[in-house]
């Protein structure tokens, strides 16, 4: 205990950070039942961050006076923002080195969720500032304490008012220290329930991300920043560099740039001296201007916000061109608070996984140390800049020039570094294995496939079909083939989905086994009437005429209609109306009536193609074909096994359909006996296991487990024989 009180808090979280992985490594998956530990963690860094951008922003802006108000403040926002420009500028360059890996995704209820509206009023303006805390409104509370602190500077008594807020925010960062110390459990928890669960492949290219954050931090610590202020200035490269190096050093230390606030006021005051350009309003400019810029966003700060667009690429969605400018102008006003609230936020808003920001703070053990020591260059810069553009001694056309070329050659040296983590960092496509090797969640009953089964004479067709199943021994499921994720042959030679699940928990809640009969939609309606089939299965959409055929057992399944299209083609149908303005354009529609006619009532002026087979086009055998209708759920399993393809959900298309397993018709104890099951399964969770199994891709506990030294060198690990939990 005395060797750990003796190492500094850097190394205990470190050491927090490996026996975390080291546990995780060990155990398996057993570890990420840590992650409550984290989200506790997680939840206490959180508290703390928006009451103290409340407080800090209004004691600092509200300390000034006037006429310093004036001065400093045209000069210094305005060097702050030219310095957030050129790190968005460079953040949108990110993607460039991301390798162009394939990759898809089974599907997420973000596709089919109405993305989150950009509301400037409600995000920026602050009507109810207590509404704006509570739901985590950054912009709104930042908008309300700048007004707040600009009023402020007007207010004759107010000495008492910014005393008691800078004790508040004294307090707060109390808080935040005693947090801080809670660190080392924190990641350890979070390390320890990470490396039990992440795959290699996941860990992979989060090692993307950490690659490409540093060579971005590099690029503006060690060369675009401080050639700004050569550039711009009197001051060389090598004094800036120089001058600035204790003080990020001992903010990476730290962890806080609070505590080099006074290096670099006096730093940038040495540099005033030496060129003999020191004054009274020079040295007053810095004063002011370095706790002031503390208050704002940095480019460390905004350089952690480039996580978002890794997140997007993670998942296989990368952010649009289009979508750009919303996350530049998101994240220069999110930023203001910490990455701990930032980050979620922008998730949410770009309607990426939450799960995700564990993934980041996994990463952030190493990009906040820094961030910070950027956060410190970035507070030598903003007063040098300031200062000199107070003196009138600033270059104003030397320093657009530098940003111009800053951006250029860090665009360049990412592209470059994308090519070469493309080649050094290996990666294989598994996501068609993935899905033709899945096996049923359930236990399965005897089954053997059947060519031709025999029709039932006229007096069985009479009886009770329980009755007649019973007495066979097995229950006739007809199933459509290729109706991923619904019914479909696995690589192992067995018939698995969704709905062969279903069909095997009936036939053991009957007491029987089952016979598989591959067959046609249109083919299946005669066969249920004479007895050749008891049911047919296969994601089956219930239409009122199919109804008017067979008969359909209580819906299992709500879908949602989307389209597949071509990767690169995905941006070009975003809403409906965009759809409609296209003139030509061709979409396949296979299978259902039903959908047919909501497509032509959506689309009045599109042609629809019904003679070309799903496979046919997503091998591309029919490439006059521009999209093609499917339901969104079964069809994002279609990308996993051809990845060229996406499955979008534009704006303005909320259709629903509903997936039941169709029956004989009259068989009305069949039926009842069937809706019961269905029933029963939905009240007990059934149904939703095999809906995260099969649409999700959620793993069922029956899969090998991930690596372990505990199961895989001292063999104490589940066998894989050994049902999955919530199997019936």
């Amino acid at each position: 205990m005395k060797w750990l009180r003796g190492l500094s808090p850097i190394a205990r979280v470190f050491l927090g950070l490996a026996l975390g992985a080291l546990l995780g490594v060990f155990v398996g998956e057993p570890a990420g039942a840590l992650s409550i530990g984290g989200d506790i963690y997680i939840r206490l860094l959180q508290m703390t961050v928006l009451p103290y951008v409340l407080v800090s922003l209004m004691v600092g802006l509200g300390g000034l006076d006037a006429e310093m108000a004036r001065r400093i403040g045209l000069r210094g926002v305005g060097m702050i923002l030219m310095l957030w420009a050129l790190t968005l500028a460079i953040l949108v360059c990110l993607p460039l080195a991301y390798p162009n890996w394939t990759s898809a995704a089974f599907f997420s209820t973000s596709l089919i969720e109405e993305p989150a509206r950009f509301d400037p009023l409600t995000l920026y303006i602050p009507a109810n500032p207590f509404y704006s805390l509570s739901h985590t409104l950054v912009p709104a509370v930042v908008a309300f304490s700048i007004m707040v602190g600009l009023a402020l500077i007007a207010v004759d008594d107010k000495r008492g008012l910014l005393k008691g807020l800078s004790n508040i925010s004294d307090a707060l960062m109390k808080i935040a220290s005693f947090v801080g110390k809670l660190a080392p459990i924190g990641i350890f928890a979070i390390s320890a329930s990470a490396a039990g669960t992440l795959r290699i492949e996941e860990l992979s290219r989060l090692q993307v991300f950490l690659w490409v954050y540093l060579a971005a931090w590099c690029m503006l610590a060690f060369w675009v920043l401080p050639a700004l202020v050569a550039w711009a200035t009197p001051f060389s490269y090598r004094e800036v560099l120089r001058d600035s190096q204790v003080a990020m050093v001992t903010a990476f230390a730290t962890g806080t740039v609070l505590v080099v606030l006074p290096m670099i006021a006096e730093g940038c005051k040495a540099l005033l001296q030496k060129h003999s350009i020191d004054s009274t309003e020079g040295r007053t400019t810095i004063d002011v201007l370095t706790p002031t810029a503390y208050s704002f966003p940095s480019v460390g700060t905004l350089l952690g916000l480039g996580f978002v667009l890794f997140a997007a690429w993670y998942v296989g969605t990368p952010l649009s061109i289009s979508q750009y400018p919303s996350f530049a102008l998101m994240g220069a006003f999110t930023a203001f608070g910490s990455m701990a609230v930032a980050i979620p936020f922008m998730l949410d808003f770009f309607s990426l996984s939450a799960d995700l920001f564990q993934l980041y703070l996994l990463g952030s053990v190493v990009t906040a140390r820094f961030a910070t020591a950027m956060a410190a260059m970035h507070g030598v810069v903003v007063c040098l800049l300031t200062v000199t553009a107070v003196m009138g001694r600033l270059r104003l056309r030397a320093l657009l020039h530098g940003c111009g070329i800053g951006i250029a050659v860090t665009a360049a040296a990412l592209f470059l570094l994308g090519l070469l983590l493309a080649r050094a960092i290996p990666y294989a496509y598994t996501g068609e294995e993935t899905v033709v090797s899945m096996k049923l969640y359930g236990e399965p009953v005897p089954a053997r496939q059947v060519e031709a089964p025999e029709p039932l004479s006229t007096e069985d067709r009479a009886r009770s079909r329980l009755d007649l199943i019973s007495a066979r021994g097995a229950l006739r499921v007809g199933y459509v083939p290729e109706r991923l994720p619904y019914a479909f042959r696995s690589s192992a030679g067995e018939v698995v989905g969704f709905d062969l699940d279903l069909a095997h928990q009936i036939a053991r809640e009957i007491g029987v086994g089952l016979e598989l009969i591959r067959i046609g939609w249109e083919e299946s309606i005669p066969a249920l009437e004479d007895g050749r089939l008891d049911m047919v299965v296969g994601g089956i959409a219930v239409t009122p005429k199919r109804a008017a055929k067979v008969a359909f057992s209580r819906p299992y399944l709500d879908k949602s209609l989307g389209f597949a299209v071509l990767d690169y083609r995905r941006d070009e149908f975003p809403s409906l109306e965009s759809m409609k303005s296209k003139t030509g354009l061709r979409v396949l529609l296979y299978g259902s009536d039903y959908y047919r006619e909501v497509v032509a009532k959506l689309l009045p002026n599109v042609e629809i193609i019904s003679d070309v087979t799903p496979r046919s086009f997503f091998r591309r055998e029919a490439p006059d074909i521009d999209l093609m209708a499917v339901e969104a759920e079964g069809g994002a399993a279609w990308t996993l096994i051809y990845p060229d393809f996406s499955v979008i959900v534009p704006s303005g298309v909320r259709v629903k359909g509903s997936s039941a397993l169709a029956l004989p018709v009259g068989q009305e104890e069949f039926s009842r006996f069937v809706d019961a099951w269905i029933d029963v399964s939905i009240k007990s969770g059934l149904i939703e296991q095999l809906e995260r199994y099969w649409i999700h891709g959620r793993d069922d506990g029956r899969k090998p487990p991930r690596w372990s030294i505990l199961g895989n060198v001292l063999g104490r690990q589940e066998s894989d024989g050994e049902r999955a939990p919530g199997a019936n």
